[in-house]
This record gives C-alpha cells, structure tokens and sequence, in this order.
C-alpha cells in the first residue's frame, strides 16, 4: 500500500477513535459510528492498530459484534439513546436560543436516535 495513503488512514482512524472516546462522555458525538471509522481505516491500513482496538477491554467487544452482524446490546441501545436526549434536551432548552440550531439539533439527534434502534439487538448467548 502506499505509504501516504496508510499513514493518512491511521491519522484518520486516530482522529475518529479519539472523538469516539471523546463522545462517550459528549453524547452528541456519535461513538459508535467513529469507532466503526476508525476500524474501517485501521483495518486498510494497520493489522497492529486494528487487533489492538477490537481487542481493547472497554469497547473492543462492541466494535467486534457489529462488524460481524451480531448487533448492540440492549444496555448499550438504552444507555446511548438516554444519554444522547438527556444532553440534547438540555442543550436545546436551556443553551440554545437560535431555533434553526435547535431544529438541526433535534433532527440530529432523531437520525443516531433511529440508527442506534434499527440495529440488531445482541442477546447474551447462556
């Protein structure tokens, strides 16, 4: 591969796993969908940065189960979607005085909303 183009993969995945941490914390970053970024981009360019990130403790198994089909499960849907409207609520209420910000917001929220719900639904397997 060329050597440009794996090193601007990994700076792309780095960027999007650190934001994906960083909305762990901001739920109206989308978490999910970065770390599945930075997967993508560590997976075409660095087997080492890939293994070390589907192997990782905290959200390894999550990134794992969804790229194989297996789906999120229901604590992770509950806690994301809580999270996310109780930050966006209250951003909207009492931060935001623009109302076509708060519209975008809104709307912004119902889209992850919907994409989080469509998912598979991973079941503990006894």
């Amino acid at each position: 591969m060329n050597y440009i183009k794996k090193l601007f993969l990994i700076i792309i995945g780095s960027i999007s796993l650190v934001l994906g941490i960083v909305g762990i914390i901001l739920p109206l970053l989308p978490t999910t969908p970065l770390l599945l970024l930075a997967a993508a981009c560590y997976i075409r360019s660095s087997e080492r940065l890939y293994n070390w990130l589907i192997t990782n403790k905290y959200f390894g198994s999550y990134i794992l189960n969804y790229r194989e089909g297996k789906g999120i499960p229901l604590k992770a849907k509950v806690v994301g979607v809580s999270l996310l409207w109780i930050s966006l609520l209250y951003t909207i209420i009492f931060v935001i005085p623009l109302v076509v910000v708060k519209i975008v917001l809104f709307l912004t929220g119902s889209y992850f909303t919907w994409f989080i719900l469509k998912q598979k639904t991973l079941r503990k397997t006894i």
